[in-house]
C-alpha cells in the first residue's frame, strides 16, 4: 500500500470587521481547489510556529498586522490528492486597511450569507462553527 502524501500544514484567519463580517477571498483558478471561496492564510513553513505563520500570511496576503488571536479550531481533511492540516485562528484584532495583495478577488460576508459561498470541503467545518 502506497503512503499517503504528507498532509500540508496551513494557518488560517477569521477576520471580523466592526459590522461582525467575516473577510473571505476567492482562490486563484489555477490553484487546488480553485475559484471557491476560502479564509485568508498559508502554509506553515518549517521551524516556523503556527502563529508566526499566521501573522506573517495574514501581513503578506491582506496588508494587516495581527495584534492577537486565539486557536479557534483544527481541522484534519483529505481530498484523495491532497491532505491537509487547517489550523484555524480567530483574529481579535488588528491593525492596517485589509486588502487583498494577490490579486484575488475579496469580499466582507456577514457571517449568515457565508453558506452561500462555495468553499473548500475543508473549510465547511469552520462556517458551521461561525453559523452556530
Amino acid at each position: 500500500m502506497a503512503n499517503s502524501p504528507k498532509a500540508v500544514h496551513v494557518a488560517v484567519g477569521v477576520i471580523n470587521n466592526a459590522n461582525g463580517e467575516i473577510f473571505i477571498s476567492k482562490r486563484h483558478k489555477d490553484l487546488h481547489q480553485g475559484d471557491k471561496w476560502e479564509f485568508p492564510g498559508g502554509k506553515v513553513e518549517a521551524e516556523e510556529t503556527v502563529y508566526d505563520a499566521l501573522v506573517r500570511e495574514l501581513r503578506e496576503e491582506c496588508n494587516i498586522q495581527v495584534q492577537s488571536a486565539s486557536p479557534l479550531t483544527v481541522i484534519h481533511h483529505n481530498y484523495g490528492d491532497k491532505r491537509v492540516v487547517l489550523d484555524v485562528w480567530r483574529v481579535i484584532s488588528f491593525s492596517g486597511e485589509i486588502a487583498q495583495r494577490e490579486g484575488q478577488e475579496w469580499r466582507w460576508v456577514p457571517v449568515y450569507a457565508l453558506q452561500a459561498y462555495q468553499f473548500p470541503e475543508a473549510n465547511e467545518a469552520i462556517i458551521d462553527l461561525l453559523v452556530d
